[in-house]
């Protein structure tokens, strides 16, 4: 019995304001597939406030209960959605299920280059321009010369695969001038080899002082603006309650992406999901049950397997992301960093959330780098940015780092 294609992604819009809209997904099943999905209702400004999970192996049937972004565009969610899950085969108009035999073709990377004269809050209208467009920054450059212009390099590639038409090149060009008005100068895009983003650098690249705190892997006990300790996140496994599937439950505080962070750390450990329940209570508080199997299809009943991604799991629902304001010489820098998948995917929206809430707290950028580098055998995505301090800060330090930190979890 098949399905038809249509059936694959229905989103059910609620019936009166404040309800959840319905995302319901029913394909094949892979490894991964609830990450990528995750990612995606990420990428679109959604939160996941109640989810349920279930497949036989090869079959999978998703629900996702999501609340957020009210200009979604909800045609174009369906057919991302659509085209992450696994592929069919068509036979008298019934789709069947079909392994996937090809690798992901990777995209193709441009350099847009973009210049404005400067002014606070630009380099976020741009980065809005761009995600709202789909176009995926995979690396970037900010730099502002001393005749206040501002030059942006930005390494991006395009979820619809037509920047290499001039007709995408103009509507690229026609939303930042309209998102920027008369601050635009220029704006150019030209294809770029894939290996200008492919490679990582070295940690030796970053400041010596911040690489113990920063990219520590152990449980802290507190992060460094004090809002979570390590007592919000629980992580329990049990091998009692079935069979043949391991139960993993989790308890914690809710945050942006929570989900999506669950799921690529089970992606990373190649582990299956066979059926799952996540809710959001009172407070921000959730609870997560997964029933999980290992790559051989068995329950995890090794203790150190069992150790190991229950402390991954703390971790990464402790800190998602590192964030912290320090001195370079005279100036002051911001840094974020987050990890990267194994898949090669980064976060979404991370630099998006970085400059609303410079935008926000009235604070200038003067420069901003991204890059992926090795630390201790991980790669991580690091977002590097110089403030400008003509005037001098309008908030304090720590108040920076505290916002950018809410912004990014969703607490802002």
């Amino acid at each position: 019995m098949g399905i038809l294609h249509d059936d694959v992604v229905i989103i059910t819009e609620p019936e009166k304001e404040g309800d959840p809209s319905v995302i319901t997904i029913n394909c094949p099943d892979k490894t991964g597939l609830g990450c990528d999905l995750c990612r995606i209702i990420l990428f679109f400004g959604l939160s996941i406030v109640r989810g349920d999970v279930s497949t036989d192996g090869k079959w999978c049937f998703l629900v996702f209960w999501v609340v957020g972004n009210p200009g979604t565009r909800w045609g174009l969610l369906k057919k991302r959605l659509m085209e992450t899950c696994p592929s069919f085969s068509s036979a008298s108009g019934i789709s069947y299920y079909r392994h996937e035999l090809q690798s992901p073709k990777t995209p193709d990377v441009f350099l847009l280059k973009f210049c404005c004269y400067d002014r606070k809050g630009i380099l976020h209208d741009v980065t809005g321009v761009l995600c709202e467009l789909e176009l995926t920054i995979k690396k970037v450059k900010v730099s502002t010369t001393p005749d206040e212009k501002v030059m942006d390099l930005f390494f991006v590639t395009d979820t619809r695969e037509l920047l290499h038409t001039n007709k995408r090149k103009d509507e690229v060009s026609d939303h930042l001038k309209a998102a920027t008005g008369n601050a635009m100068i220029s704006c150019d895009i030209e294809m770029v080899g894939p290996e200008i983003t492919a490679c990582s650098q070295s940690s030796s690249f970053l400041p010596s002082v911040l690489m113990e705190d920063m990219f520590h892997l152990e449980m802290p006990d507190e992060l460094p603006s004090g809002l979570v300790t390590s007592s919000c996140v629980s992580v329990n496994m049990d091998n009692s309650l079935s069979p043949g599937h391991t139960l993993v439950q989790i308890m914690c505080k809710d945050h942006k992406g929570l989900l999506y962070d669950i799921m690529r750390t089970l992606k990373d450990y190649n582990i299956q999901i066979s059926y799952g329940r996540f809710s959001s209570k009172q407070r921000r508080n959730c609870e997560i049950d997964l029933f999980i199997v290992q790559a051989d299809g068995k329950k995890m009943v090794d203790p150190s397997k069992q150790n190991a991604l229950k402390s991954r799991l703390q971790m990464e629902l402790l800190r998602p992301l590192r964030v912290a304001v320090v001195s370079k010489g005279p100036d002051t820098e911001l840094l974020v960093a987050n990890p990267v998948e194994l898949s090669g995917k980064g976060r979404p929206l991370v630099f998006h959330d970085i400059t609303l809430a410079l935008k926000m707290s009235n604070t200038g950028i003067f420069s901003a780098k991204i890059g992926r580098h090795l630390v201790k055998d991980r790669e991580w995505e690091v977002y590097r940015v110089l403030l400008d301090e003509g005037d001098g800060l309008p908030v304090p330090r720590n108040k920076i780092e505290e916002g950018v930190w809410k912004m990014l979890m969703g607490w802002e």
